[in-house]
Parts: structure tokens; sequence; C-alpha cells
């Protein structure tokens, strides 16, 4: 029970304010006369001031509520390290047996896991949100139990009580760790992409182990290269992307004796490997109808360079037209078949034939080229069923078909095969237009024998009209047909002839979303995407190899021809390696350098100013759990081996009684008494 004394005048304060001051005017007038009644005047006044105050005696039935103590431990992964995780639960263990020997006081364990970005340690929004759930009438002091590097100090809230941090790690702590100052997102096939590193050491560093480390670069986890660098110093390490789409390149570092974890001595960086220009030669053996449809698809493509060449005067054509009065030029082919040829990234025959213009070790040369690594692409016309073939040439080593010299001149419709349907070259282009199946008629075609390679699409009466094969490091392509530019053209609907080609072309020239045998990873937070591309139709399974070791089996169901999908969720960040017995590949989850462990050694350094402003103090458990002490508010609330806690005796109002000191009648009858007194002392009787 509580009471107190409380007024409810009847008349506003102000108006008893100035009753006051007139009541003290008339007993100074009073006492100035000589009336010897003056203080029983003031006595009646008094009285009828406070009868106008309304004066009450307030009881109160309060019920005592707890003072509440908030900690909050931090759980995220720098905290795992070392024996941080014991020194964590000993001081959770500690606190809870005094807060809970304590009267009245209760506490509320609050815990910080990593945050689902790369954010850090989110301490203090967790110390915000837990005290908008608690009065602060009620709060007798927070405490954080952490190793102090937090990424939301700018968020610590204002408090009404003590704030302590309790640090865990060791005096003699110490890590190094690999900085990624500079990656850029995307690189130039064939020029140096440069990276700036560099590589730190962080808290007691032993002796001895400054100086040179050894650094370990690997791409797309091949055998890494080994180099020896300095500490403590930016590294510009140029690197040569070795192929288009997503190039993932592993920095690691080797582990030194007694440092505090290796999580932070390997980066990961994705850089997207792209051509600067495509470089295309394309050599059109006469004038037709379609030679402008491969012109047209080339030159669209801003990123292609292209040399067109038409032969339209070969040797044996004698005319008798002086030479200095043809304005032809002359067919570089020196140049380009013998100086210039390892340039070009694709070399397109269209319609060409044996003239006499390329000699065979020209041919000779482009079938090394293609074996070194380039693509030739034939777009076959009349003139390959005939003795003057190219086929005739050295290039039949590397063709994937061979011409029977047979020309079928008859209307038949192009189709994709069951292996063609697997293939990205062809897959889903009978979905690119509305006609699908109904394309429109080709009405030409080339009889060849496949003798290797994949015939991804059929012609009249399923022969053989596109075939795709690799040799060597390089690719070609025969299609048995020169045909296709009806399609441009519309006739009887037309079909897919841009798609068709523009695939065609980005497949021999090793585009990545076009390899047909590929294993296809996509992440996207933790959740890993899996799609392995493959003409063969088998079940399919992938073997995931995590950051710590652990190997999972995935099985990957079909999802369509050719593509086995799965979906794996990695439990933490770093680099996964998967294999499925043929192919492998590398992805990284989570950042190039993950904030949590920039910093790893444990510092009250940015808590220090909130601490102070709370007068709570930083401990570290090493040298064991301190005690905890109430104390007053206002004073220091920590000291050697303890930190203190404010009482705050808080309180729930149950019920409110209000009683008058004295009644009205009272008041006025003992007004009235002092006035009589008065006039009677005064001496009017």
């Amino acid at each position: 029970m509580s009471g107190a004394v409380i007024f409810d005048p009847l008349l506003p304060w102000p108006v008893l304010a100035v009753a006051g001051a007139l009541i003290a005017a008339f007993l100074a007038l009073s006492l100035w006369r000589g009336l010897s009644g003056w203080w029983l005047r003031g006595a009646a006044a008094a009285v009828l001031l406070a009868a106008l105050a309304n004066p009450s005696l307030q009881s109160e039935d309060r019920a005592p509520l707890s003072d509440i103590v908030v900690l909050v431990v931090d759980d995220s992964a720098s905290q795992r390290l070392s024996d941080r995780p014991d020194q964590t639960a000993d001081a959770v263990a500690r606190i809870e047996a005094e807060i809970a020997a304590m009267d009245n006081t209760d506490l509320r364990v609050v815990r910080v896991g990593d945050d689902d970005g790369n954010g850090g340690t989110l301490l203090m929004s967790a110390l915000t949100e837990a005290l908008a759930e608690v009065p602060r009438a009620r709060l007798a002091g927070a405490i954080l139990l952490t190793d102090g590097q937090l990424h939301d100090i700018d968020r610590a809230p204002d408090l009404p009580a003590p704030l302590h941090a309790l640090l865990t790690g060791h005096d003699t702590d110490w890590d190094r760790r690999l900085i990624i100052k500079n990656a850029p997102a995307f690189g130039i096939l064939g020029e140096e992409v440069l990276l700036t590193l560099r590589i730190d050491d962080q808290g007691a560093v032993p002796d001895g182990q400054g100086g040179e480390t050894a650094l370990s670069i690997a791409v797309d986890g091949q055998e890494p290269s080994v180099f020896t660098v300095p500490v403590g110093r930016d590294l510009d390490v140029p690197i040569t992307l070795p192929h288009g789409g997503r190039n993932v390149i592993q920095f690691s570092l080797e582990n030194a004796p007694g440092e505090l974890t290796d999580r932070n001595n390997a980066a990961v960086v994705q850089i997207n490997g792209v051509r600067d220009r495509l470089r295309v030669l394309l050599v059109s053996g006469e004038p037709h109808p379609g030679e402008r449809t491969w012109r047209n698809l080339l030159k669209s493509d801003s990123s292609v360079d292209l040399v067109h060449f038409t032969i339209l005067r070969p040797p044996e054509k004698q005319d008798g037209v002086p030479v200095t009065e043809l304005s032809l030029i002359a067919f570089p082919t020196r140049e380009l078949f013998l100086e210039k040829i390892d340039e070009f990234d694709l070399i397109i025959f269209d319609r060409y034939k044996r003239r006499g213009i390329l000699p065979m070790v020209y041919l000779d040369n482009v079938r090394q080229y293609v074996e070194a690594g380039g693509a030739v692409l034939i777009a076959a016309g009349p003139d390959f069923a005939t003795a003057n073939s190219i086929y005739r040439s050295p290039l039949s080593d590397i063709l994937p078909a061979a011409p029977t010299a047979r020309i079928v001149d008859e209307g038949f419709r192009p189709k994709i095969t069951d292996l063609g349907a697997r293939h990205p070259v062809t897959q889903g282009l009978d979905q690119e237009s509305e006609t699908g199946a109904e394309w429109g008629r080709w009405f030409r075609q080339i009889e060849v024998e496949a003798t290797d390679g994949d015939t991804v699409m059929s012609g009249s009466e399923d022969r053989p009209l596109l075939v795709l094969n690799r040799v060597g490091e390089g690719r070609v392509a025969l299609l048995a047909s020169d045909h296709a530019w009806l399609w441009s053209r519309g006739y009887e609907g037309g079909g897919p002839q841009l798609e068709l080609l523009r695939r065609l072309a980005h497949w021999m020239m090793k585009e990545p979303e076009l390899e047909e045998e590929a294993l296809l990873v996509e992440a996207e937070g933790q959740t890993v995407t899996i799609t392995r591309r493959s003409l063969k139709d088998t079940p399919r399974s992938v073997e995931i190899t995590g950051p710590d070791g652990a190997v999972v089996t995935l099985d990957l169901q079909e999802t369509g021809p050719g593509r086995f999908s799965g979906v794996f969720e990695g439990p933490e960040i770093g680099l996964y390696r998967l294999t499925d017995g043929e192919l492998d590949t590398v992805v990284a989850l989570g950042p190039a350098a993950p904030r949590e462990f920039e910093q790893t050694i444990a510092s009250g350094t940015l808590l220090e100013p909130r601490v102070d402003l709370a007068r709570g103090g930083i401990m570290a458990l090493e040298a064991g759990v301190p005690d905890i002490r109430q104390v007053r508010a206002g004073r220091v609330a920590a000291g050697r081996g303890w930190v203190g806690i404010t009482p705050r005796g808080a309180y729930l109002t149950a019920d409110v009684t209000i009683t008058p000191l004295a009644p009205a009648w009272l008041l006025l009858l003992l007004a009235a008494a002092l006035s009589l007194g008065a006039w009677l002392r005064e001496g009017r009787r």
C-alpha cells in the first residue's frame, strides 16, 4: 500500500492564486492598522483556501514487478572459433545462476546467429528488438556476450540502465586473412585481368610468422598454381580467363601454425569471360540468294567483325579484260589462310568449291586450325557433290559427313532428330514459331552419309541435314543444303532460320550456354540449382563436396530431353565442388570474402563508447565470469571482477482509493469560528 495527499481544486489554480494574493494584502493591511485578530483572520482565510483546493488522501494498492536483465548471446560464425563456444556456454550458465539467485529479477536471453546475407554480426539490432518488448521502467541492465566484432554499432539503443560486454577469446589469439581488394565482374578473353589482393596478420602474431607465405590460385577447381608472396602488402595478380562464361577463381593461403581460423585464408572470385570481338571469315563460292542471309546474320551482331569474300572471278576465267581495268579486289589468300588464320574465331565456306584459288596446303592449314581449337562451318551447295567438292581436300579428315554425289531436288520439311531434341543447338527450335512442325519447305539437299559427329536435323527421307562434330580442340558443322534462306523470306510460313544459324555460330565459337555436355550450376543465396545437359539418356547423379570436406550425393531428375536437374541447399558459405564422374565444376556460395571473418580477434574497441555512456564495463571471460551486483542508479556499475545492475522498483497499480481529508461543512464551520474569534478579539463585544 502507498498513500499521498492530492488536490483537486474546485476553482482553477490561477483563481486560487489571485485569492491568496488578495488575502495576503488584507492581512498586511490588518497588521499595519494594528488589529489584534489579524492572525485569526489569516487562519480563517487559509481554511477557506484549503477547502477550495479540495485536499484528499489517495491510497494505492501496488503489485511489485520484477526487474529484467537482457543477455544478448553472439552465436555468429566468428564465435564458433577456438574454444569460444565453451566460454560462451560457461558464461551463460553462470549468469543464469546468479540472476536466478536474486530476488525480483528475471533474465531474458537473446541469441544472434549469422545474417542471411553478408551483413555480419547484427548485435545491436538484436538488442534493440529485445528492448522493444521490455518496459523501460523494468530494465535493470543489459549484457552482451560476444567477441566484440559487430557490424551495426550505429544502431545501438539508448539505455536507462547499465550496459556491459563480456568478451570471448584470448590475448594470445592471432589470425591471417586474405583480402580481395579489387576484382572485376567480367574480363575479356585473351587479355589479362588484374586483381588486387592483400594478406594481413591480426592479433598477437608469433615470432617468425610474418614476412612471406604461399598463395595458391586455382581456376574452376583445376590444379592450383602456388606462389610465394609477401604479407602486409597489396598484390596485383594478372589472370587470363581460359573460357567464356563464368570463371571461378579461388585464392587460398597455406595454414599457419596456431592461427585462429583458416576460414578467411581463402577467397573466391567469379568473373564472366566475354569476347571482345568475334572475328568471322565468310568465303562465298559464288553469288546466290542465301549469301545475303549469312551476311545479314553476322552483320546484325555488333560484336562480330566480319571479313567476307565472294569469288566472282576464278583463275580459269579469261575474257581479255586488262588487269589494270579490273575493279575487283584480289583475294588475299596467303594473308588470310597462312598468316592471320589464327585470328579468326569462325570460318564459313558458303557454297565453296575448289577452283585453284586455295592450294591444298592452305586447306590443310584450315584443318590444322580446327584441330588447334578453331571452327569451320560448311554450307553445302550443289558443288559439294561434284568432283570439285571441298570434301576432296585435306578438309575431308575433319568433316563429319561424306557426299554421295547425289543431289535431291524435291520439296521437304527440315525436322529435328531425336538426338537434335537433346542438343542445345536445335533443342526447342520447333517452339520458336507458331507454325511448329509446319515449317516451310526447302527444295534442295545434298545427300551425305554421316561418318562421325551428331546428326541433329534431317531432311528428305530422313537423310542427314545438319551434322555437328568436335575435332581435336575445334568444331565442325555441315549444313547439307543451301536453301536455309527460304525461311528468312517467309516461304510457306518460314521457320526459325535466324535462331538456328545464331545458335549454330555460337556453338561453334564455344559459348558455354550451348555446350551439349555440360554441368551447369546456378546459386541463389544458399540454394544451388544443378543442371546436367547431356546427349545420353542415362540416369544422372552429382557428388557435391562442401567447404568442410563433407560429401553429398544428389540424384538428378530428368526435366526435359537431355536435361537433368536437382536442387541442393548449401549448409554454409564457401566453395563447393561438383562432379558426375565425367564433368567437374565449382560454385561459390556467399560473398567472396565473408564479412564475419574480416576481423576475428576479440576486441571491445567498437563497444567502448556505448558501454562508457551507459556506465558499464567491458571484461574478458579469459579472466573468469564476473559477479553480478546491484548498484544504485547513476553509480558506476562495473569494477574488478564484477558488473552491476540497477534495481528499478517498478510496480503495477491494482487499486486506487481517494478520501477527502475533511468534509466541506467542517471546514466552513472552522473558518466561521476563526472569523468570529477575530471579531471578539478585537473588542467588538
